[in-house]
């Protein structure tokens, strides 16, 4: 494929958060991001849209300033899919070829994979994907790559990832209501998985856990190969709600307290630090210590890592996995989680960054869990493109007849002066109006 149409452009549909994004690989196949855009989802319920109109609306946002970071526009995007509706089965297929004497080929293969396609599902859902996991050659087993050999039956086993129809379709709607077409939902997980997994972890064994606003997805890797994926449908939404219960608070006092002052061992938490919190319309303000914040979030986290543990634990490979459990998404960021999780199940356990994939010159903002997904939308949209000999159709954005090498770097300026403005200016806006620094007391 051509460096010019090393292109790709995906968005990222969460709970919490809306990402649109375009990137390109660069020389050394590193992904750079060209224009990245991030806005509150407020249609988006467990990875399931709600709500068409609101979501409509924070895409066409996103979309219109990623465009404008990057000078290109396109006619095309990756999705992100997941949701409580999401589920797994494995299968196996077979063809009898025609001659032991002819190879078998990526054709053959390729016909595997839609004879999948076909099996029966229950009435209102869809294949989503079908991710082959082994070949079987004539009896011969564990091959990984069966082109260029010679035999006469080919098997295979499958992952089939099955989703709602209507999910999918309210997804696709929302993405053409802007005027864009979708060119393939992406599972989520694998989507994650690409962005920061390595290849010795995906081959030693490993579970990658991604903690969203409303849904944790679990992936689980042995041999290099997709063993299992699972949707769980509670993330960190649910520990702000309990916050916002337990302390008798507002919902953006329980999720700020949650981000500045969270901890997830309550054990580790200090006895005679607490935060103060501004009363609501006038009242009394409250005082709330850190150890009882950090009891209310290790509690339901808890709760999230034993849904974890159970989706492992089916996966049939909890005692393979020698890369342990790699965390990553926004709710990886809680403070002394990943020392929870080694507690919780005796594995080696880190926090999954999408750096490896990323370039050199790649901003700070972007290099964070919470775009782990987005990144990995680009890399697999990347991995089809590649596949089908394909490429995404952009067009340069008119700059007043700037030339090309000026429009590219003006693209990433703009993408670093708004990454490093406008998004951490949101942030840092919404916790200045929760906590005035006169209400805060350590």
């Amino acid at each position: 494929m051509a460096q010019e149409n090393r292109i790709v452009a995906a968005i990222d549909i969460g709970t919490t958060k809306i990402v649109s994004l375009i990137g390109r690989l660069n020389e050394q196949n590193r992904l750079e991001v060209l224009g990245i855009s991030r806005s509150a989802s407020k249609g988006v319920k467990r990875g399931v849209v709600l709500n068409i109109e609101e979501t409509v609306n924070a895409i066409q946002n996103t979309i219109a300033e990623a465009q404008e970071q990057s000078g290109l526009t396109f006619s095309e995007v990756f999705v992100g899919i997941a949701g409580q509706h999401i589920k797994s089965v494995r299968n196996r297929g077979y063809v009898n070829r025609d001659s032991y004497e002819d190879e078998i080929t990526r054709d053959d293969l390729q016909a595997l994979i839609e004879d999948m396609y076909k099996i029966p599902v229950d009435v209102g859902e869809e294949i989503i994907h079908v991710l082959p996991q082994n070949y079987i050659v004539d009896n011969e087993t564990g091959v990984k790559n069966p082109v260029g050999m010679f035999g006469k039956r080919l098997e295979a086993n499958f992952h089939i990832v099955i989703g709602q129809i209507s999910s999918a379709r309210n997804i696709e709607k929302c993405i053409k209501r802007v005027g864009l077409d979708v060119k393939q939902l992406i599972l989520e997980p694998l989507a994650s998985s690409s962005a920061v997994l390595t290849e010795d972890e995906i081959e030693a064994g490993v579970a990658l856990v991604d903690i969203g606003g409303g849904t944790t997805d679990v992936a689980v890797y042995y041999d290099d190969v997709i063993r299992h994926t699972a949707v769980i449908p509670f993330g960190g939404n649910v520990v702000t709600r309990d916050i916002k219960e337990g302390c008798a608070i507002l919902q953006r006092q329980a999720e700020s307290l949650k981000i500045q002052f969270g901890s997830a061992l309550g054990d580790l938490a200090t006895d005679d630090k607490v935060v103060t919190i501004p009363g609501i319309s006038g009242r009394d303000p409250k005082e709330i210590s850190f150890k009882s914040l950090a009891y209310i979030i290790q509690s339901r986290m808890e709760e999230i890592i034993d849904a974890v543990i159970y989706e492992i634990e089916n996966s049939g490979y909890m005692d393979k996995l020698s890369a342990g459990i790699v965390l990553t998404g926004g709710g990886a960021m809680l403070k002394n989680l990943n020392q929870l999780v080694k507690f919780k199940t005796g594995m080696d356990v880190r926090i999954g960054y999408p750096s490896e994939c990323l370039a050199a010159d790649t901003p700070e903002e972007i290099n964070q869990p919470m775009y782990s997904t987005s990144i990995g939308l680009l890399l697999k949209g990347m991995e089809i493109y590649e596949e089908k000999k394909e490429s995404l159709k952009v067009n340069k954005i008119d700059q007043d007849a700037v030339e090309p090498e000026e429009v590219e770097h003006l693209g990433k300026k703009k993408m670093k002066d708004r990454i490093g403005g406008k998004l951490l200016e949101n942030l840092k806006n919404t916790l200045s109006d929760i906590f005035d620094e006169s209400d805060v007391k350590m």
